[in-house]
């Protein structure tokens, strides 16, 4: 089986990060055409990619071994670590026409403002050759409603439940993973209710059981088709059975004193990990890697990871061609191959970024992949039961990432001891505000 190698994972990480300010200033410096850098010179076309983060292409040797295999294509990739400033660094080019890339990565939180603002800008791949291998959902987040592909996928977001083995015997529960799963399989509430149990029978220093009510929230949102738009662009999150659910059973488990009232990615989740204040997290693929990082390795094999209640998608990326690059065939070319089922296999065993691709998922060398740090979990057949879970479709909306942030801002206010009515009303506010 292969095994996921963490620690080369946070090293890619910590440097993509490292070079992100320069790349985005070398990005944004540039305005003397339609798009920076692309073209052909001295006889090679040179194709230029602006990413974010860790999309895995550059980091895992891809870029390197197109180049080797095309010795006429020169890729010039451009990487900033935070993806919201990429993104307002993007929008500002694309307002303008000039400072873009040929290749361009759009985040899942914003393909549908791409898709229904700036689809004239980014080449159609409706049509390219061996680009229909992709999980149904998946492509139609970046599809307009004319039919249009503004780019194709790369990673997606399956979600699991990471649990410490080491909490939990000491709560008298389960630590085998599929007994573990099996304690929820089927309804989240289960889940808050094992909580439950967590927090009565544990014995040792106080440990909360979820680090977060915002991360049940996503977790539950995100395994159905409507979240906070419909179909036709309406805001539909104060009547949509789905979002008023969620929004309860992390407020119950808020009350009930289960969380550690630790917002994931911001201050004070990290040292949370590293510290052990908690003893399970929702974690789609892609978290893995942060949380082996910030946890360290002296909790290396105190992780594992257990199937989570349903299934359901959280994050996820594009590559889209930019309309008026000079070689856009060539870069639409470099994006299907970037994003074939081979190298969305050999990204997931390099880094873990789980493919979006349904034949990546049929491959051994998806299936077979495990972790170390999370105590040799099978992470290839986890997260590709749960991708196969995932409903066929996903309804995105313009401002989805803002009202996700919005939601895990008021159920932060519920951790604190504001009613969950009164947190309601003000995340409402908040939201028509944002959104109007």
């Amino acid at each position: 089986m292969s095994s996921l190698g963490t620690s080369r994972g946070r090293r890619l990480a910590a440097a993509a990060a490292a070079v992100g300010a320069l790349a985005l200033v070398a990005g944004c410096s540039s305005g003397d055409g339609s798009v920076t850098g692309g073209g052909k010179k001295d006889g090679k076309v040179v194709i230029t990619m602006g990413m974010y983060g860790v999309m895995g292409f550059k980091e895992s040797g891809l870029l390197e071994q197109y180049e080797k295999e095309n010795p006429d294509v020169d890729i010039q990739a451009e990487i900033a670590g935070d993806e919201q400033t990429y993104y307002t660094a993007l929008q500002t080019h694309l307002a303008a026409g000039n400072g873009l890339k040929d290749i361009q990565g759009i985040e899942i939180g914003r393909a549908k403002e791409v898709t229904e603002t700036q689809s004239a800008k980014f080449a159609d791949f409706a049509g390219i050759a061996g680009t229909d291998h992709f999980l149904p959902w998946k492509q139609s987040q970046i599809t307009t409603k004319d039919g249009k592909v503004l780019g194709l996928g790369t990673d997606s977001g399956p979600m699991a439940v990471c649990y410490r083995k080491d909490y939990f015997e000491q709560a008298g529960l389960p630590t085998d993973r599929e007994a573990v799963g099996k304690l929820w399989a089927g309804d989240w509430k289960k889940y808050v209710e094992v909580g439950r149990t967590f927090e009565k029978d544990y014995k040792g220093d106080k440990v909360a059981y979820m680090d977060s009510a915002s991360g049940l929230f996503n977790a539950m949102v995100y395994g159905y088709p409507e979240q906070y738009y419909d179909e036709d662009g309406g805001l539909i999150y104060a009547k949509n059975p789905v979002v008023k659910e969620a929004w309860n059973l992390a407020a119950d488990a808020a009350d009930d004193g289960l969380s550690a009232k630790l917002r994931q990615f911001q201050p004070g989740w990290d040292p949370g990990l590293a510290n052990g204040t908690f003893a399970t997290a929702v974690c789609p693929a892609w978290m893995l890697s942060h949380i082996s990082e910030k946890a360290g390795p002296e909790n290396a094999g105190k992780w594992d990871v257990a199937n989570a209640p349903k299934g359901a998608n959280w994050g996820g990326s594009f590559l889209g061609v930019v309309e008026k690059s000079p070689v856009k065939a060539e870069a639409q070319k470099l994006v299907a191959w970037l994003t074939a089922p081979e190298q969305q296999a050999h990204i997931f065993e390099k880094l873990g970024n789980f493919p979006s691709s349904q034949t990546s998922l049929e491959r051994d060398d998806v299936k077979n992949v495990t972790s170390e740090y999370f105590s040799d979990a099978p992470i290839g057949q986890i997260f590709g039961t749960a991708a196969q879970q995932i409903p066929d479709k996903q309804v995105l909306g313009r401002k989805d990432g803002t009202i996700k942030d919005t939601f895990s801002q008021g159920l932060a206010l519920v951790e604190q001891g504001t009613s969950r009515d009164k947190a309601w009303k003000t995340t409402s506010e908040r939201i028509e505000k944002a959104v109007g």
